[in-house]
């Protein structure tokens, strides 16, 4: 049965329903729908509700409750996102699962409270220090949000790493129906959580390393499960099909969008065709690698001054002209600017 919700309460209502039992957070625009959900509902589903006293507090109470191999969740906007990467990265240094979810705003700064992806680079590339990556699902609709929240604890215990769901502040903020599917909550090995347990000695976990030798190889083993994730887990649509000049490329509510686009601009009789990535990490990069020859032109569209444009220039290797077109500041585009700028684009006006 579908219901009608709010993305940041559908969002906090599927991590419940996969068997999150702790969350910690503090309150921030756009995304405050989720601790004030979470703070309602999580004693009742046997779970324990905090607000920390910042960002960074709750960051470094997910750490160690997820020593504990407890399911934990923590969830803030852009300039809570960046106060907690110090944490992110122990927490990767430790082989920790957790998830995180950011509803970005626009920045730089404090800027403003309405929708933005300008923290692509902060959830592919990570803040804090050191060498690593995490998961991050961009989901372009309530209803996908609240799947990939159950997936990303999945993920997150798979392969004992912080899962992101990155989403917008228009996408946590809008009202759709949503079905909660059934979680198939699958067990994992967790004989490395904290503490004595029978017929093992004490584990004790902590991201401090003193001598190089051993911390190489510690990174490079963690590279290595970054290669099986990047193997196994890498998802992306496409519609881009034989035939069309154009691929435009594009993720999360702009995603959405951009389908409008691609129907203004085959009634133009420009054949275009959606590439959307799901996982902004591992970036889909096998979406670019078998483009029909028909295409021309690649156009990726964002909110922002371009940032995912970066990867897919990566992606396609010179192969093919990558041109970008964005709005930032909170602005949102309409489907008729994007056409407009393709049909520049191909027509070269």
């Amino acid at each position: 049965m579908k219901v009608l919700m709010k993305g940041n309460e559908a969002v906090s209502e599927a991590a419940i329903r996969a068997g999150c039992k702790a969350f910690f957070g503090y309150p921030i625009t756009p995304q405050n729908e989720i601790p004030e959900y979470m703070s309602q509902k999580m004693e009742a589903s046997g779970g324990c509700f905090v607000q920390a006293e910042s960002e960074v507090a709750a960051i470094n109470m997910i750490y160690g409750a997820a020593t504990t191999g407890t399911r934990v969740m923590t969830s803030s906007s852009s300039p809570g996102i960046a106060l907690k990467q110090e944490g992110i990265s122990f927490m990767c240094a430790a082989d920790l699962p957790c998830l995180i979810v950011s509803v970005s705003r626009s920045g730089p700064g404090l800027a403003g409270i309405l929708p933005s992806q300008g923290d692509y680079f902060q959830a592919t590339r990570g803040g804090g220090n050191g060498d690593y990556f995490i998961p991050v699902y961009a989901p372009n609709g309530v209803q996908e949000a609240t799947d990939f929240v159950q997936k990303a604890f999945d993920v997150a215990e798979k392969y004992r790493t912080p899962v992101m769901v990155l989403v917008d502040g228009m996408l946590g903020q809008m009202m759709e129906p949503v079905e909660f599917k059934k979680p198939v909550i699958n067990e994992y090995d967790k004989s490395w959580v904290v503490g004595a347990r029978s017929g093992r000695e004490r584990n004790v976990i902590n991201s401090l390393n003193l001598l190089p030798e051993s911390l190489e190889q510690t990174n490079i083993t963690r590279f290595r499960k970054y290669d099986e994730i990047i193997a196994n887990e890498t998802l992306f649509e496409s519609t881009v099909a034989d035939g069309d000049e154009v691929a435009v490329v594009a993720y999360g509510t702009p995603a959405r969008i951009a389908v409008n686009s691609i129907e203004e601009l085959r009634a133009d009789g420009i054949k275009a065709g959606l590439i959307r990535p799901i996982t902004l990490w591992p970036f889909p990069e096998a979406a670019f690698a078998k483009l029909p020859a028909s295409v021309k032109h690649i156009v990726v569209v964002e909110l922002s001054q371009g940032q995912m444009v970066q990867d897919v220039k990566l992606a396609v290797g010179g192969r093919l002209p990558v041109h970008f077109y964005g709005r930032c500041g909170g602005m949102v585009f309409e489907s008729s600017e994007i056409a407009g700028q393709v049909k520049k684009i191909v027509r070269g006006e």
